[in-house]
């Protein structure tokens, strides 16, 4: 460039010279120089003196990249370049060079001017741009800029519109063209600006109706097929994100199948594999073959559960009412839903995109942010519930304290003990739903009657629902064994179990295992007279001393056995069984140790006794092996799972291949609980499967290949969702063989599975040899969208969406052996039963301990009510009113039934309160604990993930919840609603609870402060009044619990939320410590677990360092300076939540994980980058699909 010959003409910018200032001093935000140049471009009036001011832009907008773009944006430069190319246009014949540098000028600057689109529209430069590349469509000189400002251009979706109907996607389909080594940069922009044509539905429609979908197929396979030093891979990324555009919509997803791009793609992607750096052209791919691949529907005859229970009455308008209601014939599995996508653009979407609240479910209404105690209901209702806390009025006279000092446990009158009567329920206490003073004993006769009703038939037995007829077991023992050995005794269970075993108990264990220990055998006496249906002992000799022997299957007798599909098959010779199953139904022997010794709380017998007691839907009629031996929890480490690279993409391709290779598919439905007997041929080239027992979830299993299997998990009874719990049963496997298992029906949007979280298996094999234990297991699991599309039905009314496929492989390492494999580590009601019973006999004189029922359920199973705490040291008033004063505790959980870890939780809390440790004494000394420890007791036995059998998630009925179908939360509720009537409110109150999609253990409670800081409410000072005592017990936990995460804790109010069991105990009845304790299913990522995966003895210690930390809060209390403990605002600080991109109605705090493993989307409604995330997912971030990669493993290899 000749400056000389600019500084003749233009002695302005000897001004700049002579004040010394550099070219980035010129473009400096606050230099009048930028001013001086642009107001000399635009008052130009030659074009050689227009294109010398232009040189000089361009080079300095070239070395001062983007902020020297943005400065010349601000001062209005853009609109001043777009006069300059009317005008051009205007001049005949226009000004080449000059076209050439006012779009080079334009290209540079667009991508930082917001409004750049909309006033290249309002000047008409769109058309100009047009007509210059269609009269230069062969100058490529020229063609190179115009196409690099159109694709600027078509970033507005109004721009993409118009230049759709201009004919620009035909033109772009002209420039565009098969392999070649030259004009590789002008295919390069070409392709991108038709891929951002393509993004509009119209224009995409436009394309599929002028046939360009094969084009692009046929031109992305010679690319492929020519590029074979993968030197153009960008161009073919190019064609792949126009693709990927055009099957947005259901005409282009039609097309593609059409023109066989399935195969093309799957061929060329597989083609792709070896090499590393052609992975965005591989996962791209795999995104289009994923929303193209055709929805199918489930393989059920009907998304509603299996199973169905007749309710009381069904509320109208309710989501039960709703179930039930629909018109005969419709399907509910799938529906016409894609038929009816919109595919037509709006002309203002650009300008009128929705911009959502990102925190607009935090609670604004002040009014409801400061807690009132609101109980809503007159005391003559609650009044009876006083018989619920006789210790809050007992007296003691009739107690004889010397004689509670002696070891004998049994003596007690204030013992509620089903131990030594084990077939006989727990005494009802009436409630307010059936009072009667007759019945209502006063406080001592609560504890003092307790013998004379142990022997009462269950109230709760009807002439509609009878009890399980279970008593045709036949149960022998050695004749040399008493007929009462597996009665508790003190003796034999003094101490909670440990939680922090060392190497030497885990040899301790593994060398008691090993030991047999005593023997049983259940035969199936069915076939006996009706006279001989109860239980009898009888003694007979055993050829194995200490050694349990049990039938294989576990059949509680008398009921017709399920057996679908052939599961739960004997167990073989190698399990060191005796003999065959026979028509009769008598099943292998197995010999394994008993683990009663190991486990405190376990008792095999005990167990089979409380499961005859619960009342289940399906009327399950088998034990499932896991809960009759037990669980010892390993004393090994189980690390978080590192995510091969690479896994889920291998997945996807084996999932596309049942599309290419269709005869591969064997398609053989092995297991049916809808249909439950189909013939299945007993040649061992089909595994067996099972859930028809207590917990269990599984509602079928199809054989998809030899070695691999599709399951379907059964939706919540009365509800037509809900898919994540499941247990089941394995048998008939081979050993060395990689089985691949997918279960095909999970909803929720992501799942710690990505992150490191295996199924748990449960071997009997491996019971036998001394290790009954849960432990994590399966390779190549991940988490990811699939093709069975959800009904909208199932989806309140959302359309398009589609079911995730949890998939998971596992090697078996036992032939003829049975597998139970579980979302996380079971905890049935039955087994709550057993372990509240064994509770009881590790009572001492010194523990004060009553069991109320609190409550039946729906289906008649009981739901415990317990009281803890310590025995006043004498009858003196002093030491009464010191017992009756203490402050109460109350703990709940197990609300939603697939949260099974908060069962082991409590299991943890319930053993540390029993212990004899001075803390355990310390601590019943300080509080008297109220406790529920399952409150959906009939969720659990039927293996719902999240309802009771009325339907809806118990835990969004708190405020008004119904007395016939949420009675556990209406009784509850009573309590406390009573306890804050008669000012003994709690100081805590405590639901525990399992969190799918985090780890950690944490806590939610409920701040005022905490909510307005997150939100935009304008408050003043006093508004702001608040005690910070809430922060204190998860600070403890903090500090004291090596799993638990502060950093995860939250104290917000969400509106969501205002339903939960935390928000209407802080708001209506007072409580300040109102919390959610919320515990990992997968593990942690921080603290001295850092790593692992959680497992029961990490859940137990959980359950008992709350106690430790209810201790310390007691002494605490009595301080009044602990802020120490609080630092409230720095602990917030670094907890601050981050606003999540996305029109969700949850707040969430910030991820714990990054935002993608493998940014892949398999939705088929939208995948375009900036598509809106689906409104199901809450605080989900936008996934870069640019980064098509498994970018999590970047660094590794």
């Amino acid at each position: 460039m000749d400056y000389n010959y600019t500084r003749r003409y233009y002695p302005s910018l000897d001004y700049a010279e002579s004040s010394e200032k550099s070219g980035k001093e010129v473009m400096s935000k606050g230099s009048s120089g930028m001013e001086v140049i642009l107001a000399s471009l635009e008052n130009s009036r030659d074009v050689q003196t227009t294109l010398n001011i232009m040189y000089i832009l361009s080079e300095l907008l070239t070395v001062g990249r983007g902020r020297r773009v943005g400065v010349f944006v601000s001062k209005g430069g853009t609109g001043i370049l777009f006069q300059i190319l009317i005008s051009a246009s205007q001049e005949l014949p226009p000004s080449e060079e000059l076209m050439l540098q006012v779009h080079s000028l334009l290209a540079k600057v667009g991508l930082k001017d917001r409004k750049f689109g909309v006033k290249a529209r309002l000047s008409g430069a769109l058309n100009v741009t047009i007509n210059v590349m269609k009269q230069n469509i062969q100058n490529t000189k020229l063609l190179l800029p115009c196409l690099q400002v159109l694709r600027v251009y078509a970033t507005n979706s109004v721009n993409a519109i118009s230049l759709g109907k201009d004919g620009v996607v035909e033109l772009m389909f002209k420039i565009v063209g098969p392999y070649s080594k030259k004009n590789t940069s002008l295919f390069k922009v070409a392709l991108d600006a038709l891929g951002a044509l393509l993004k509009s539905k119209t224009n995409a429609r436009r394309a599929v109706d002028s046939g360009h979908v094969s084009v692009l197929l046929a031109l992305y396979l010679d690319w492929h097929r020519n590029d074979t030093r993968h030197r153009c891979m960008l161009i073919r990324k190019g064609l792949l994100v126009c693709l990927r555009n055009i099957t947005n919509i259901k005409l282009g997803r039609k097309a593609f199948l059409e023109a066989d791009g399935m195969r093309v793609l799957y061929n060329s992607s597989t083609e792709c594999l070896p090499v590393r750096t052609l992975d965005p052209l591989v996962n791209t791919s795999s995104l289009i073959m994923r929303k193209c691949f055709p929805k199918n529907r489930l393989p059920l005859p009907t998304i509603k559960s299996a199973f169905h229970f007749q309710l009381p009455h069904v509320p109208p308008g309710g989501p039960v009412a709703q179930l039930y209601t629909q018109p005969p014939g419709v399907d509910d599995v799938v529906d016409e839903s894609d038929n009816e996508e919109a595919e037509t653009d709006t002309e203002n979407d650009e300008d009128d995109k929705d911009q959502c609240n990102l925190n607009d479910d935090i609670e604004t209404d002040l009014s409801k942010l400061h807690p009132k105690r609101t109980i809503g209901r007159p005391f003559e209702e609650l009044k009876d519930y006083q018989n619920f806390f006789s210790e809050l009025s007992e007296d003691f006279q009739g107690y004889n304290f010397e004689f509670s000092k002696s070891p004998s446990t049994t003596s007690s009158p204030y013992l509620f003990s089903s131990s030594s009567a084990r077939f006989s329920r727990p005494v009802v206490v009436p409630t307010a739903q059936s009072p009667s003073p007759k019945q209502i004993p006063d406080s001592q006769d609560v504890c003092t009657s307790v013998k004379e009703h142990q022997t009462l038939p269950s109230p709760s037995l009807t002439s509609s629902q009878t009890p399980l007829d279970l008593d045709t077991i036949h149960i022998s023992k050695d004749k040399d064994k008493k007929e009462d050995i597996n009665i508790p005794t003190p003796a034999r269970h003094t101490a909670p179990t440990s939680f922090s075993g060392s190497l030497s108990q885990g040899q301790m264990i593994e060398q008691e295992l090993s030991h047999p220990l005593e023997c049983l055998s259940l035969e199936d006496k069915g076939n006996q007279k009706a006279e001989a249906g109860s239980e009898k002992v009888k003694h007979e000799g055993s050829p194995v001393n200490n050694l349990r022997h049990i039938q294989s299957p576990l059949l509680l007798g008398g009921f017709p056995i399920r057996r679908a599909g052939g599961g739960g098959s004997n167990v073989g010779s190698d399990c060191g069984s005796e003999g065959t199953e026979d028509e009769g139904g008598e099943g292998a022997v197995l010999e394994v140790p008993d683990t009663a010794q190991l486990l405190p709380l376990h008792d095999p017998d005990l167990y089979v006794e409380m499961v005859k007691g619960t009342q289940s839907v399906p009327q399950y009629a088998e034990v499932a092996y896991p809960d009759y031996f037990g669980h010892v929890a390993p004393m090994f480490k189980e690390p978080l799972l590192e995510r091969i690279y690479g896994v889920q993409r291998s997945k996807i391709f084996q999932d596309i291949e049942r599309l290419i290779h269709p005869n591969d598919i064997l398609d053989k439905v092995v297991y049916d609980i809808d249909h439950p007997s189909p013939v299945i041929e007993e040649n061992g080239e089909s595994l067996k499967f099972n859930s028809q027992f207590e917990s269990g979830n599984l509602r079928k299993a199809v054989q998809v290949r030899k070695y691999e299997y599709d399951l379907v998990l059964n939706a919540d009874i009365n509800s037509n969702h809900y898919h994540q719990w499941f247990y089941f049963e394995v048998s008939g496997m081979r050993v060395g063989v990689m089985y691949r298992f997918n279960i095909i029906n999970c909803e929720k949007s992501n799942s710690q599975f990505n992150y490191g979280m295996q199924v748990l298996m449960y071997s009997v094999q491996e019971a036998i040899s001394g290790r009954p234990r849960w432990v994590r297991t399966g390779t190549d699991i991940c988490y990811y969208k699939n093709h069975f599309a959800r009904s909208s039905i199932a989806t309140g009314g959302q359309k398009g969406k589609s079911y995730y496929t949890l998939t998971f492989s596992i090697s078996f390492s036992h032939k003829d052996d049975v597998c139970y494999f579980a979302y996380h580590y079971p905890y049935t009601y039955s087994t709550l039963k057993m372990h509240l019973s064994k509770l009881e006999a590790m009572r001492t004189p010194q523990i004060y301990l009553r069991q109320d029922v609190l409550c039946e359920t729906l289906s008649g199973n009981t739901c415990p009510l317990l009281t803890i705490t310590a025995m006043p040291e004498s009858k003196s008033s002093d030491h009464i009113c010191q017992f009756r004063n203490r402050p109460l505790i109350f703990l709940s959980a197990r609300v939603h039934p697939g949260e099974t870890n908060a069962s082991w939780v409590m299991k943890g809390t319930l053993e540390f309160l029993m212990g004899t440790s001075p803390l355990a004494v310390s601590l019943r000394e300080a509080y008297i604990f109220k406790i529920v420890p399952m409150l959906n007791p009939d969720g659990v036995v039927n293996g719902n993930h999240r309802c009771s059998l009325s339907g809806e998630d118990l835990n969004r009925q708190w405020q008004n919840p119904s007395p016939e179908l949420h009675p556990t939360i209406y009784h509850t509720k009573s309590l406390l609603q009573y306890l804050a009537y008669i000012q003994r409110a709690p100081l805590v109150f405590c639901d525990y609870h399992g969190h799918s999609r985090k780890k950690n253990v944490f806590m939610y409670g409920c701040s005022v402060k905490e909510t307005v800081w997150q939100s935009s409410i304008s408050t003043t000072s006093s508004d702001l009044q608040e005690d910070l005592g809430y922060r204190t017990l998860p600070k403890i936990l903090s500090q004291i619990a090596p799993a638990f995460s502060m950093a995860s804790s939250s104290f917000v109010v969400e509106r969501s939320k205002e339903s939960t069991a935390r928000v209407v105990v802080w708001r209506e009845i007072g409580v300040k410590r109102s919390y959610t304790m919320e515990s990992t299913l997968c593990g942690c990522d921080q603290g001295k677990y850092k790593g692992l995966q959680i497992g029961t003895r990490e859940l137990e210690e959980m359950g008992a360092q709350f106690c430790v930390a209810l201790l310390r809060l007691k002494r605490l209390t009595g301080l009044r300076n602990h802020q120490h403990l609080l630092d409230l605002e720095s602990d917030i600080i670094g907890t601050q939540s981050k606003p999540v991109s996305s029109c969700t109605t949850t707040y969430v705090l910030e991820e714990d994980e990054p935002s993608f493993l493998e940014a892949i989307d398999y939705s088929a409604e939208s995948n375009d980058e900036d598509a809106e995330p689906e409104s199901d997912i809450c605080g989900e971030v936008h996934e870069n699909f640019d980064q098509l990669s498994d970018s999590e493993n970047n660094h590794r290899d």
